[in-house]
């Protein structure tokens, strides 16, 4: 067994001490490893520059400690047991990484606990220690990790399986908000760190349904017996990560509903939160358990590259939302609204024409995680595209199959073939299964969906479910698609963002009037037609104008000013929204949305 312990050295420094206690330490000198990345997030971030002290020592006698690459420590050989002590900083306040200050602490494994190499098969116990001090005496700790000792969210002793299973089950702590409820028979925790005023009874009640949901088209049992909803609350955050039992997400307060809402409406920022939870959770399934081959095991010293993240990710961005109106927590009009933002921001920028779903996938750790200026213009996301390759798949799953059989069916054969048993998806493993579901061969559409850039026939898929696929030109620089909009808005062809000298452009798209005028991202726009601009005003100043008309623009690149002639005119038709056809939605439709999981 490894023993680790942990604790909040020094909060107000930001500063975790953890130590590690290796019994029978390798004969050759052991070694010590920290992840260079965290499974789900797939960038290299190379967590071991936050250790700023480690050191050694054995029967009491210190040991010499060696830095043998960027991440990875070695002491010599010795009869043991050998133990390690060392800090780290943790201000990095995000899913995916550690936070301590005088407020709360967090933490992943991947973050803090140096794996001890040769030995990862391992049982693991943790000891989770509280800060000195009487300002941290109304501290808890959230984690799914299996308790040894303490009652519930006390610190104390805790234990995993192996050192994968211990860098899995990220730590909360602090003076954390607490609810339960039960979903199938499984305890869920919900837990909120920050300042709020959520409706505790109302979000739980919510989070039941499409807990239940997914656990029933999977079916029962769940695979775990514990979940925890991890949420930091802030002021604009948003994210999340999954893990085995447990989620951490991060929301803005105004997104988490109120007690002051009416108690029949979702508002649009709880209704974002609500599909953040759905994610995540239906990760549960898809990706901690259904996995790529190359994910099985974890390499987390260097990339790994799949083209399966399309599946992972993107099936489940289809669901997330699309479980909201099958509990009947969004109307279908609602769910087609979100959508409809989805096809907007694939369709709206042209790197949908340059990279394909699994070129996205395999490209990730380089690409869609490393993303500049021009991306909107060069990659298309794995997860947008993705979940609406899975859109296509399910409906034409349904269409086959005449409704016998769906997308919810391929899970469950991916379940009963992968989930369970532990094996790895091959790369190629996705379409074998759902020419199993059909009954027939499906390779002209995975060839079209997966391996080429032509769009795919959403429109005729939807229309035969009484779902009309609208397209219109952006009605401003803030339109995220997904309703009807006005039409011949004057439009630069921008994303902007507020600046202090005015509006900054974030993302200039290819064949949009600003870039054909010669404004580039990171231009900050001053002026239109010699009045202020700002990124609040900027559309009203436009609407004065006439499609076709030249408008004067100033702007500072970096500390010159430039002048430019844009002739502004309505945007690319990228805008889509979806309706419900006058003679509502067909019975394809209703079988499709409003779909009952698997009892």
């Amino acid at each position: 067994m490894i023993e680790y312990r942990i604790r909040p050295l020094r909060p107000e420094a930001h500063l975790f001490e953890v130590s590690l206690t290796v019994a029978n330490p390798t004969p050759e000198g052991q070694a010590f490893s920290l992840p260079a990345w965290i499974p789900g997030s797939y960038m290299i971030r190379d967590f071991a520059r936050h250790l700023v002290h480690i050191e050694a020592d054995s029967h009491g006698q210190t040991l010499p400690i060696a830095k043998i690459d960027k991440q990875t420590w070695q002491v010599p050989p010795c009869e043991g047991p050998v133990h390690i002590q060392y800090q780290v900083y943790a201000w990095d306040l995000s899913v995916r990484g550690a936070h301590l200050d005088t407020t709360h602490g967090y933490f992943n494994g991947t973050c803090v606990f140096l794996a001890p190499m040769g030995h990862e098969d391992l049982p693991c116990e943790v000891e989770v220690e509280a800060p000195d001090g009487r300002r941290f005496e109304d501290w808890r700790v959230a984690t799914g990790l299996q308790r040894l000792s303490g009652s519930d969210l006390a610190f104390g002793r805790f234990r995993a399986d192996n050192y994968d299973a211990l860098i899995d089950h990220p730590v909360e702590m602090g003076p954390f908000d607490y609810a339960q409820f039960e979903a199938c028979g499984v305890p869920h925790w919900v837990i909120l760190s920050g300042r709020h005023h959520t409706d505790m009874a109302r979000l739980c009640r919510d989070l039941k349904p499409i807990c239940e949901h997914h656990i029933r088209m999977f079916g029962q049992p769940a695979p775990m017996d514990r979940y925890m909803f991890m949420t930091l609350v802030t002021g604009n955050g948003y994210g999340g990560l999954e893990h085995r039992n447990s989620t951490s997400l991060m929301c803005a307060r105004d997104d988490l509903p109120k007690r002051t809402d009416d108690p029949l409406k979702v508002r649009d920022g709880y209704r974002n939160y609500l599909g953040l939870c759905s994610h995540e959770y239906f990760h549960t399934w898809n990706v901690k358990r259904i996995k790529p081959a190359a994910f099985t095991p974890f390499d987390l010293s260097q990339e790994v590259h799949t083209e399966l993240l399309w599946a992972f990710e993107g099936i489940t961005s289809y669901y997330d939302d699309l479980s909201l109106a099958r509990t009947g927590l969004i109307s279908s009009q609602s769910y087609l609204e979100l959508l409809g933002q989805t096809l907007t921001r694939v369709y709206r920028g042209q790197g949908r024409h340059k990279q394909t779903v699994t070129e996205s996938s395999f490209d990730a750790w380089t690409r869609f995680y490393k993303q500049d200026e021009n991306a909107p213009n060069a990659i298309v996301s794995y997860y947008t595209k993705g979940s609406l390759v899975a859109l296509a798949l399910d409906l034409t799953l349904r269409n086959v199959t005449d409704e016998k059989q769906s997308l919810d069916d391929l899970m469950r054969l991916l379940w009963e073939r992968y989930g369970q048993t532990g094996e790895g998806v091959p790369e190629q493993g996705i379409q074998p299964l759902a020419e199993e579901v059909a009954g027939c061969d499906l390779s002209a559409f995975f060839e079209q969906a997966l391996y080429s850039t032509e769009d795919l026939p959403l429109d005729e898929l939807l229309a035969e479910r009484g779902v009309e696929l609208n397209w219109r030109s952006a009605a401003g620089h803030a339109d995220n698609g997904g309703k009807p909009g006005k039409e011949g808005i004057p439009h630069l062809g921008v994303r902007v963002t507020a600046d202090p000298l005015g509006a900054k452009i974030a993302v200039a798209f290819e064949q949009g009037a600003a870039m054909s005028a010669g404004l580039s991202a990171g231009d900050v726009i001053i002026a239109v037609d010699s009045l202020q601009a700002t990124a609040a005003n900027l559309d009203n100043l436009l609407a004065s104008f006439l499609p076709g008309e030249t408008v004067e623009l100033h702007a500072f690149r970096r500390d010159e000013l430039m002048t430019f002639k844009v002739k502004v005119g309505p945007g690319e038709p990228s805008t889509a929204y979806l309706t419900i056809a006058k003679g509502g939605l067909t019975e394809k439709g209703k079988a499709w949305l409003h779909a009952k999981s698997n009892e």
